[in-house]
């Protein structure tokens, strides 16, 4: 809503946003993963609550989590589009200036010109933890590989699989093909320049092809990990800050590199977290902020993998934490997700999200169970998931009427 910023006034109450990625799913022999589960707190909280589908870019578009998160923080991701590999450098704590061109990096299992697996089976059958191994293969890499053609190479760890390369120095160009086929059992695709004749992204693509086939060479002895795909090349954007557009005082409590590097981005305080401790660093920070968006990776994680029985797990998981948080007593609480991942594609979908709002002043929906199909019911209806933050507001009645 443009403007909404005269609206918005400051007081006390508190608002959490948890967002369960990849929640929504697919009926899997007539349930979705959300139908599925047996969660009582959650569906006693659907009771009185008012319920919703949001849409985070347009019908029928498929987001990624970045543009997702956008949507969902207020910021409509067709302005604001930003590189996935901006995110994952501010997320791993990389620091990076205006003209640094930022990849977010998978090690990947190629077999000849065919990628078997995108992820490298997540890093898993080690005799070390996947991050650890991540950190392992990436310090060898970042020996290896310290400058191409008089372009400083800078390469950092992140969970798992995944990692950050940084290029540094002139005539950089975000605008190069990515060589990640986007499913297993594909052919790796070229890097190349966006446009013939293009002299900067002609220069980068050069660079690109010489670190991958350098990296390869690094890497041959691997089983799993022998190979990099790059995605999600960008500069550092330009973006107003969160708590500057709400006036709140923000914070995420997130483990993934991306999410904590969107929440930095837009200013948002990153907390420290350690996986499995996001609730007990929710209740430690409780009385330091006033706007929290605490974020759950793993239900996302198993839609990728296609384990529907090990997303109803985790959901199930979340609903047996539930209660500790409702007895810290937030003002305004949602649930929802950036995206749905279900596990019947393996992937991300175009799938509206299911989402929950709870607070003194909604109209209660009384629906028995916090599902897609009930959602679709709600009362709130299907709408941008840009329209999530003057919903919350308004129930902290942080906005003042519009108009005399």
């Amino acid at each position: 809503m443009k403007g909404i910023e005269e609206l918005i006034g400051k007081n006390e109450r508190k608002i959490l946003l948890i967002v369960l990625d990849g929640l929504g799913g697919l009926p899997v022999d007539g349930k979705t993963e959300l139908e599925a589960a047996k969660t009582p707190n959650l569906d006693s909280l659907a009771e009185n609550s008012s319920l919703g589908l949001t849409i985070p870019i347009d019908y029928g578009i498929t987001p990624g989590s970045g543009s997702a998160h956008l949507a969902l923080f207020g910021y409509d991701p067709l302005e604001y589009e930003i590189g996935r590999g901006v995110m994952e450098a501010l997320g791993i704590g990389l620091p990076i200036t205006d003209d640094d061109l930022c990849i977010r990096a998978n090690f990947a299992t190629k077999r000849g010109e065919i990628i078997t697996d995108r992820r490298a089976d997540r890093l898993r059958g080690y005799s070390i933890p996947p991050d650890k191994k991540c950190e392992e293969l990436c310090e060898k890499l970042a020996k290896g590989i310290k400058e191409i053609n008089g372009i400083k190479v800078l390469i950092k760890s992140g969970k798992e699989h995944r990692f950050v390369i940084v290029l540094r120095g002139e005539n950089l160009s975000p605008e190069i093909e990515e060589n990640d086929p986007g499913k297993d059992n594909m052919p790796v695709l070229e890097i190349k320049a966006k446009k013939a004749g293009d002299r900067k992204g002609e220069f980068t693509a050069e660079i690109l092809r010489g670190l991958v086939k350098r990296a390869a060479e690094i890497l041959k002895e691997e089983d799993k990990a022998n190979y990099l795909l790059l995605r999600g090349y960008a500069r550092k954007p330009k973006i107003p800050l969160f708590s500057e557009r709400y006036k709140l005082s923000p914070c995420a409590i997130a483990v993934y590199p991306m999410y904590r590097g969107i929440a930095s981005l837009l200013g948002i305080q990153t907390l420290e977290v350690e996986e499995g401790r996001e609730i007990e660093t929710l209740k430690r920070y409780r009385d330091n902020y006033d706007f929290f968006y605490l974020h759950f990776k793993r239900t996302d994680m198993k839609g990728e993998d296609g384990d529907f029985w090990g997303k109803v797990k985790l959901i199930e998981e979340f609903d047996q934490a539930l209660p500790e948080v409702l007895k810290m007593g937030f003002s305004v609480l949602a649930i929802t997700s950036d995206h749905s991942t279900p596990s019947l594609l393996k992937s991300h979908s175009w799938h509206p999200n299911p989402f929950l709002l709870y607070s003194p002043y909604v109209l209660p929906d009384g629906m028995g169970k916090f599902t897609e199909r009930n959602c679709a019911r709600g009362s709130l209806g299907v709408f941008p998931a840009i329209k999530v933050m003057p919903l919350l507001l308004a129930h902290a009645l942080k906005l003042k009427k519009f108009g005399a």
